[in-house]
């Protein structure tokens, strides 16, 4: 593959770069500013790149068989579609995060679920826009991503190959090259034996493009390897306590595993090296003291 690049606000991401973190903080907020302001600081302070929201216009975004069906929440028994709007985060709540973040600085973005959404995003300076699997067969959402200028993450959850390569076909078709594919198991939590993370190698070998990897997993290990094996931004979802309402909650990072991770990785890579074989200044002792040369 050729050594392309990708700007994700400041960062420069690539196949050789740090991975680019990103804390997807999603709908875990339940619809409370003061949690997303502990989120962000959060990411800021294990040394995160980025938090990133969930958009949804919830008359367009939850399906119609979905929206009177009763759900049991901390605010009582109401629909569906009345939950999502409780909990939906509007302009005052993103002025609030924008300001917020440009203050550390700590990037951010959101995921949008129609294309209002989008279009409200737009709105804003954001380093990206991301679509999630759920849409990732939605030609105009791709379509009107791409049109926007800004680069795009796309995650291929849920897709089986031959929708993965249409997928990529219109990135092609709609984008400038400015977008990452990030390999995906879209279950909560996924299970370790079927991450199946050696697609990460297979799908930027079959699209000659940047990789990285949204991980849904209970643990640390699979994002390390992911790292390890090449993928150029990591996104996790995070949360204050696994014991927050919400159906994401259980499937996120305790923000101690934020910052663990984070270590993890940075160590990780660092012991891969360059590939290179030179003789360290430590090993050059040893070698004195054991050859005399």
């Amino acid at each position: 593959m050729a050594n392309k690049t990708i700007k994700l606000g400041n960062h420069i991401v690539s196949d050789s770069s740090t991975p680019y973190m990103i804390a997807e903080i999603g709908i875990n907020h339940n619809g409370d500013i003061q949690v997303a302001k502990k989120l962000m600081d959060a990411a800021f302070a294990c040394e995160w790149d980025c938090v990133k929201y969930q958009k949804r216009t919830p008359d367009i975004a939850v399906p119609e068989a979905q929206k009177q069906v009763p759900r049991d929440t901390p605010w009582g028994t109401m629909a569906y579609i009345d939950y999502k709007k409780h909990i939906e985060f509007e302009k005052e709540e993103y002025d609030v995060i924008d300001g917020y973040c440009r203050s550390k600085p700590l990037d951010w973005t959101a995921s949008p679920w129609d294309i209002p959404s989008l279009e409200f995003l737009l709105e804003y300076d954001v380093p990206f826009i991301k679509i999630p699997s759920a849409l990732n067969t939605n030609k105009e959402m791709i379509k009107k991503a791409c049109e926007s200028g800004k680069p795009v993450v796309l995650s291929e959850g849920m897709s089986e190959l031959d929708e993965m390569d249409t997928t990529i076909g219109w990135l092609e078709d709609f984008s400038n090259g400015d977008y990452i594919i990030c390999h995906t198991n879209s279950s909560y939590p996924s299970p370790n034996n079927e991450l199946n993370l050696r697609l990460i190698n297979t799908m930027r070998e079959r699209y000659d493009c940047l990789v990285g990897y949204s991980g849904h997993e209970a643990n640390l290990e699979p994002s390390v390897i992911a790292a390890v094996l090449g993928a150029c931004l990591i996104e996790r979802h995070v949360t204050l306590s696994h014991d927050m309402w919400g159906s994401d909650q259980k499937a996120s990072l305790e923000v101690q595993a934020m910052a663990l991770l984070k270590k993890r990785i940075t160590s990780a890579l660092e012991t891969l090296g360059d590939g290179e074989k030179r003789l360290y200044d430590t090993e050059l002792k040893k070698r004195r003291e054991l050859r005399g040369n």
